[in-house]
């Protein structure tokens, strides 16, 4: 089938299969960094803008203005370039600047939010304070404010849809990233509509406090949500049987083992997600047909996850986690001891 917009490229993700060491389980990655903004988030914010003009909060020559540390000012580029609206993202330097230079290029107007932040400090509390300012007094302007829009959930019913038919329904447990909670929210309400008995983990940084535990500053972007921000209105904890926490290190290292054992470039906050679906698999605590997010690609994290001299300078790099992955995930690779003789050398 041949398309005209865009945003039709949006779900029908591939679904890749990994090795893990366990014998009672199997771990399944949902490639989300295959739509066309080049994650999950993709789903949502056509969702959202798609339900604002529904309403009539939102109508022609109107301004979207959203909080975003990229990957959903991303998706609400595309929407608006393709629908043409005029979209104000809302950021802070916690953004990876990949992230922030694709929304440019496609006319978002960027607003950097003001202050003196550490480098892992997100400023998400007054990123929103000047997003609903924004929303509030630019004439026929929008917030979207992902965090308590019933329509992020909503936008992953697809998602459940077309796991469950790649999968056959066979589908014993789900593991994803938890920021605002709108993805994991939608996902594991669909699941379990299907089959209650169906597993579902929510992965958040350490140092996020929406699974209750004390606050500090965190490296990995896009999840989890910061000491002094309020936990998203869409996050339905009834839907989450298992919430747990992940450290910087064990998920870029995740993301790096990935990468360079598989082709398979991912973002440091799925890197931390893979890393507890294998931890909780090798512990028995999930078995069956398990599957993971691709949230993100690691494309956008190039000069931060996949850069070692960044990694050192703020002590994040553990090789003892990257052999943890090893027999957590015996790749296979073939060639990877061959000698090859140089073609001009053959007799």
């Amino acid at each position: 089938m041949i398309e005209t917009k865009v945003s039709n490229l949006i779900g029908n993700t591939p679904l890749m299969e990994v090795p893990v060491s366990a014998p009672n389980a199997r771990l399944l990655l949902k490639i989300e960094k295959n739509n066309p903004g080049g994650s999950m988030k993709d789903r949502m914010a056509r969702s959202m803008v798609m339900a604002a003009i529904r309403d009539g909060r939102l109508s022609a020559g109107g301004t979207i203005v959203e909080s975003s540390s990229g990957n959903t000012g991303i998706g609400l580029a595309i929407v608006a370039a393709e629908l043409g609206f005029r979209f104000i993202a809302v950021v802070d330097h916690h953004a990876a600047p990949d992230k922030l230079a694709v929304m440019k290029a496609m006319g978002t107007e960027l607003r950097f939010v003001e202050g003196d932040y550490a480098e892992d400090e997100v400023a998400v509390v007054e990123r929103q304070r000047l997003a609903a300012e924004l929303g509030s007094s630019i004439p026929g302007a929008i917030f979207m404010n992902q965090s308590d829009n019933p329509a992020n959930p909503e936008g992953y019913r697809g998602f459940v849809d077309e796991l469950l038919e790649q999968t056959n329904g066979k589908v014993d447990a789900f593991c994803g990233c938890t920021g605002t909670g709108g993805s994991l929210t939608g996902i594991a309400t669909g699941l379990k509509h299907y089959n209650p008995n169906i597993t579902t983990v929510g992965v958040e940084p350490k140092g996020s406090i929406v699974f209750g535990q004390p606050g500090h500053p965190y490296y990995q972007s896009g999840t989890g949500t910061p000491k002094g921000d309020e936990i998203g209105k869409v996050l339905d904890f009834s839907v989450i049987d298992i919430g747990t926490q992940v450290g910087d290190a064990e998920a870029f290292e995740a993301a790096r083992f990935l990468a360079q054992n598989t082709g398979l470039l991912v973002g440091g906050s799925t890197g931390g997600a893979i890393y507890k679906a294998l931890e909780l698999i090798h512990a028995g605590t999930l078995s069956g047909t398990v599957v993971c997010t691709i949230a993100d690609g690691g494309e956008k994290y190039l000069h931060t996850v996949f850069n070692e001299a960044w990694l050192a300078e703020r002590n994040l790099l553990d090789p003892a986690i990257g052999q943890q992955m090893a027999r957590w995930m015996p790749i296979h690779r073939p060639y990877a001891n061959t000698q090859f003789v140089p073609v001009g050398d053959v007799a």
